[in-house]
């Protein structure tokens, strides 16, 4: 296709493919470190879009998560091992069969769910202008309070040996 413009032909070398649309592949130079850090088009930041590199803040969140997933675990399996009953029945259920299976079980929840955010971090909440990474807090807040109560009912006196 050609176009001219004040006498001046310019040549149109676009393929009609639009690459936006295309997923990275598994086998790429990119796999281990992205491409994509950012959307650079107005319109394209409108709609919910995938990154393949993600910010330093959201590595801190990210690893924040699940260390607090991991600290409530142990702290849950000291507790019960001096005499407290886990209140989730679910986690209870694993607990039940062995702290292995507890701890293994809350560890893959926990990144279930860090990984869902991540794909989705710039789509937006029930049709709102909320962005789904908002999640990030909203997880790490209840941790902190939960590991916080745990720390409690361990120094306090019902708990310590």
């Amino acid at each position: 296709m050609t176009f001219v413009a004040n006498n001046f032909s310019v040549i149109d070398r676009r393929s009609g493919l639009d690459r936006r649309k295309r997923h990275l592949p598994i086998f790429s130079k990119y796999w281990l470190t992205g491409k994509r850090a950012v959307v650079r088009r107005k319109e394209d930041r409108k709609r919910p879009y995938r990154i393949d590199r993600h910010s330093a803040r959201t590595g801190i969140a990210v690893i924040l998560i699940v260390t607090l997933s991991v600290i409530d675990a142990v702290l849950t399996l000291d507790l019960v091992s001096r005499g407290a009953t886990e209140l989730n029945p679910i986690m209870a259920y694993y607990l039940g069969r062995s702290p292995l299976a507890f701890f293994s079980v809350k560890y893959l929840l926990t990144w279930a769910g860090v990984v869902l955010i991540l794909l989705n971090k710039s789509s937006y909440l029930f049709n709102t202008k909320i962005q789904v990474k908002i999640l990030f807090i909203i997880f790490i807040i209840p941790f902190v309070l939960v590991v916080q109560w745990e720390l409690y009912l361990l120094f306090s006196n019902g708990f310590l040996d």
